[in-house]
């Protein structure tokens, strides 16, 4: 058995390129060793095809090039054709693998099955982390998991054996922790069905989150397309130490660049404070780049990344990726579109919110700050963990500060939850003794998953209403995204911080110079966190949670029930009639901030992500309404009676009336679930007109068939009322870099018309033509 990756460079090579001699420190093939001492088909570490690309495109630009343009130049699929214009053109790019989490993978696979396709063409895998909920502790909520989903996870796990996919069982850990444990590695291109796939930047990869139907093009072997980013360079001088973490650098950088800073573009750090944080530490600022509308972020090669490949039994690779150092660091002169510089030397601890992740605090003044704006002073809940911080180190430097509270007498004031990021940290932290400090000091320790991150968690220390604060150590933190709660006050921070606040119990507690009370009266302050980087010992990989593909799947069946809830194969949408779209119903004007949760709410609905019409019965209904300032309570303009926004919705669609959404900035940030995209499109939907879109959902919307257009002029968001009709005119010209005219039709009888801009492309004109990417795929079959 030669494992199919090899084949397809094998073949790659043979037909591209004549047949030559492979040198070892040119391309290897390797074994990667899995986090459970387990073995999965061969990683592809091709640096040679990265240098060759990288020979072909330096001949054409002839100028010095940035990290992120080396990875993501090295990975075209014609370097010798491909016309490369930061921030305007479309790249066709090949990836080196794909990764999808349980609950976007449901529709990935379905698209996939949808595609006819026998095998995926790229290596990729499953992660189950999303359907985990919190209740009680890790192993009776794993165990929960597994009975209340066993028909999800019995999909993913016949789809993967089926398809050539690598299944992660529930309780494997969070996708992103065993992408860095596993199979990232300096250079590397990864697509991830996950908003927060970057975090592999902290091995030197390009990993960028995409939409399931992004996910279906690679595993099919079609090239991917992205606009080619521009690149934001961060410049790190000085050193971190004392309170000051790696999560510091990128809640100072949001702050900086805001929610919709870094779109289009890839965050490349560089400079010689690079070297004072650690590889999973540049992961956590890599992670939450996601946060500020970034592409990816991005971290040169260095001895911290040699160490952690060595630690996570990839001595191989990182041989090879020495070799190869040149190919993986900045050039000399490069140039950066936008440069920021902070010296970590002189950078403070941070804390950011509530209901943003760039509204910036130091530390030390987030107490006044909190007083003077009225938010709830007292911490209920204290939370670590998650994929953005959840590795040996940011477990170690918690452990610390908890042993010294624990040494003084005392416990957490607030709740107190720890969610390990993967079955290799769990057992790694267990076997060290930091798991039972943290609970000694009032700690639950959660399931290896997402778990409240991302609003899988079942609290009940607070009514849904009541004004109440909590903070993490998570990426996101918008209105009722960790609880449901629209109340509650989220703040991100390092778990370092969280941990001291959760002590103390209170925002007003700043751990640099604040006391605390020990039982007996005694007055202490707290020394600042230490923590190992790595394990002096190896990791403890666990139990062993990784089904690896059988060579010859034909005997693997993949059964959907037709009565299901939670499974439902696809039906394609319908192609474009040829005819412009033409007195659509506004079905609602959103007000102000509008992220995927808003649109395709996560939490309890996580369990539909695999039934298209049942996840539809959430559409928009976080969204706020222009009209009367409320959430899911729109007006039928046929009927004159208010409703939920899908109900209005499955009315327009069951009297043949096709609808708009009109939004503001920035729509669509967050997370890169395509629900957010499909649910429109199978309730009628088939323009979204806003001020600007966040890049993944953008091309989300672009993928099912649905056009996504920005106002010429923002003012004209104004001119909309909520009971026009709208059309779009021009369609039969439709072509790239064309603007489309909107003609409003006001209820009292006047209208006006609009210009609105798009980013279509010529392939992307032909997914609408067809009705779907997915449609467009089977045409060239």
């Amino acid at each position: 058995y030669l494992p199919y990756c090899s084949i397809f460079f094998l073949l790659q090579l043979a037909l591209g390129h004549g047949v030559r001699r492979l040198h070892v420190s040119a391309a290897l093939f390797v074994k990667a060793k899995v986090a459970m001492s387990r073995y999965e088909p061969t990683t592809c570490v091709n640096y040679q095809k990265l240098r060759s690309n990288l020979d072909i495109v330096r001949k054409r630009l002839d100028r010095p090039l940035t990290l992120s343009e080396k990875i993501v130049y090295g990975h075209l699929d014609d370097p010798s054709g491909q016309e490369i214009v930061r921030g305007r053109t479309y790249l066709r790019l090949r990836p080196d693998r794909v990764a999808m989490q349980d609950a976007t993978a449901q529709m990935a696979m379905l698209q996939f099955i949808s595609s006819g396709l026998p095998r995926v063409a790229v290596p990729s895998t499953i992660h189950c982390d999303h359907l985990i909920e919190a209740q009680v502790g890790g192993t009776q909520d794993l165990q929960r998991a597994k009975e209340v989903n066993q028909e999800v996870y019995n999909f993913l796990a016949t789809s993967a054996a089926k398809y050539g996919v690598g299944f992660w069982k529930p309780g494997s850990g969070i996708i992103h922790q065993i992408i860095l444990e596993n199979y990232a590695y300096p250079g590397v291109m990864v697509i991830g069905t996950d908003s927060h796939t970057p975090n592999g930047g902290g091995l030197g990869g390009i990993c960028i989150g995409v939409g399931g139907a992004d996910a279906v093009d690679v595993m099919a072997g079609i090239p991917w397309e992205l606009k080619c980013p521009n690149v934001i360079g961060v410049k790190l001088t000085g050193s971190l130490s004392g309170w000051t973490s790696p999560k510091d650098v990128i809640l100072k950088v949001a702050g900086i660049l805001t929610v919709k800073g870094g779109t289009g573009a890839i965050v490349e750090y560089h400079g010689p404070g690079v070297d004072s944080i650690s590889c999973t530490g540049m992961g956590t600022i890599c992670n939450m780049g996601a946060e500020i509308g970034a592409t990816t972020s991005v971290f040169p090669y260095n001895h911290r990344m040699k160490t952690y490949l060595e630690k996570t039994g990839r001595g191989e690779i990182a041989t090879l990726s020495e070799e190869n150092k040149d190919i993986l660091v900045p050039d000399p002169g490069c140039h950066y579109d936008q440069l920021i510089e902070i010296n970590l030397s002189e950078l403070k601890p941070h804390i950011n919110g509530p209901f943003t992740p760039d509204l910036a605090h130091p530390v030390a003044e987030i107490g006044a700050v909190a007083e003077k704006s009225g938010w709830p002073l007292e911490v209920k809940v204290g939370l670590i963990g998650s994929c953005t911080n959840s590795s040996y180190e940011d477990m170690g430097r918690a452990a610390s500060l908890a042993k010294q509270a624990l040494d003084h007498g005392l416990k957490c004031k607030a709740q107190f939850t720890v969610t390990p990021g993967s079955e290799q940290i769990r057992a790694t932290i267990e076997r060290d003794g930091y798991a039972k400090i943290l609970r000694d000091v009032g700690g639950v320790v959660l399931a290896n998953a997402c778990g409240p991150c991302i609003g899988q968690w079942d609290r009940r220390d607070v009514k849904k209403g009541e004004k109440n604060t909590i903070v993490t150590s998570f990426n996101r933190n918008f209105t009722a995204r960790n609880d449901a709660n629209p109340a509650t006050h989220a703040f991100v921070t390092s778990p370092e911080i969280v941990t001291a606040l959760a002590i103390a119990g209170t925002l007003k507690f700043n751990p640099e110079t604040d006391y605390l009370t020990a039982p007996n009266g005694e007055k202490f302050k707290l020394v600042p966190p230490t923590g190992d980087e790595l394990p002096t010992r190896d990791f403890d990989p666990g139990q062993d949670t990784y089904q690896q593909p059988p060579p010859d799947s034909s005997s693997v069946h993949v059964d959907v029930n037709p009565q299901s809830n939670r499974l439902q194969l696809l039906e394609p949408f319908e192609k474009w009639d040829g005819r412009d779209l033409e007195d659509m119903q506004v079905l609602i004007k959103v007000k102000g901030k509008c992220t995927t949760d808003h649109i395709s709410a996560a939490g309890p609905w996580l369990k539909f992500r695999g039934h298209l019409d049942n996840i539809s019965n959430n559409l928009l209904i976080g969204a706020v309404n222009i009209e009367n300032d409320a959430v899911n309570k729109v007006r039928n303009q046929l009927t004159g009676e208010y409703g939920g926004v899908p109900d209005i919705a499955r009315y327009y669609k069951k009297n043949g009336i096709q609808w708009v959404v009109v939004g503001d900035e920035n729509y669509g940030e967050g997370s890169s679930r395509e629900h957010a995209a499909l649910e429109p499109r199978h309730l009628g939907g088939r323009v979204i007109i806003v001020k600007s879109f966040a890049r993944i959902h953008e091309t989300n919307l672009k993928k099912q068939g649905l056009l996504p257009l920005t106002f010429a002029d923002p003012h004209d968001y104004d001119k909309i009322r909520p009971d026009d009709k709208i059309s779009i005119i021009g369609l039969k010209k439709f072509a790239p870099g064309k603007p489309l005219k909107a003609v409003l039709k006001h209820s009292d009888g006047s209208q006006d018309t609009i210009q609105l801009n798009h980013t279509f492309n010529e392939t992307q004109i032909e997914w609408f033509q067809a009705g779907s990417a997915l449609n467009r795929m089977k045409e060239l079959q």
